[in-house]
């Protein structure tokens, strides 16, 4: 219903640009809303069958943009100067959800090389891939949406299939951590997500 594209989208590109990583940044499709798609968001959080309703014909959509984006930036990647095989996802909240389903439901040619899911979870239970991408998982335990036990079930999901994951809950944050500074360990969640690039060898030494 709303996108976060400065505080969860640019801020977190020019950061990582600073670490040499190339960086897109998504618009993808969202629900018709009124001027304030925030409030009208929480207001209807309180009448999930009404919420249902609202989100069902977009999910789709913005679900077709994320897998189009990977491709696209896969398919073009090397008149940019990169490689294809390290372009991955990295998604916040709604996004994050649409990561993790991009690493279970991908075509081979947008199969993204890694998933980063910031406060997110799976939308359904559906298995594991046997090309699964590494996945990096962050999250507050005190989320204000409550995202926490999924974050976790995701990162059980994908261990249990003996895939690579790396999980980081934070006793304080609470939802959207990623474009706020709160003097909290939270604030730092970036760097985390770098060392695990890093390590997952798509990041230069």
């Amino acid at each position: 219903m709303a996108l976060s594209f400065t505080t969860e989208g640019i801020n977190e590109a020019k950061y990582l640009a600073t670490k040499g990583v190339t960086v897109f940044v998504l618009k993808y499709r969202l629900a018709h809303t009124g001027e304030d798609a925030t409030q009208e968001f929480f207001a209807l959080l309180a009448d999930k069958p009404k919420y249902d309703e609202k989100i069902k014909d977009v999910i789709p959509l913005a679900m077709a943009d994320a897998f189009a984006a990977v491709a696209y930036v896969r398919q073009h990647a090397p008149e940019w100067g990169i490689s294809p095989d390290h372009v991955g996802l990295l998604g916040f909240s709604a996004g994050g959800y649409m990561a993790s389903e991009i690493a279970v439901h991908h075509a081979p040619e947008g199969r993204p090389a890694f998933v980063a899911v910031i406060y997110g979870g799976l939308l359904n239970d559906p298995p594991v891939p046997t090309d699964a991408p590494p996945m990096f998982i962050a999250v507050a335990s005190d989320d204000s949406l409550g995202l926490a036990p999924q974050s976790i079930a995701l990162y059980q999901k994908w261990t249990t299939a003996n895939k690579s994951a790396e999980l980081h809950v934070y006793a304080k944050g609470g939802h959207s951590f990623a474009g706020r500074v709160q003097n909290l360990p939270t604030d730092h969640w970036i760097d985390g997500f770098t060392d695990w690039l890093q390590v997952e060898g798509f990041l230069k030494k």
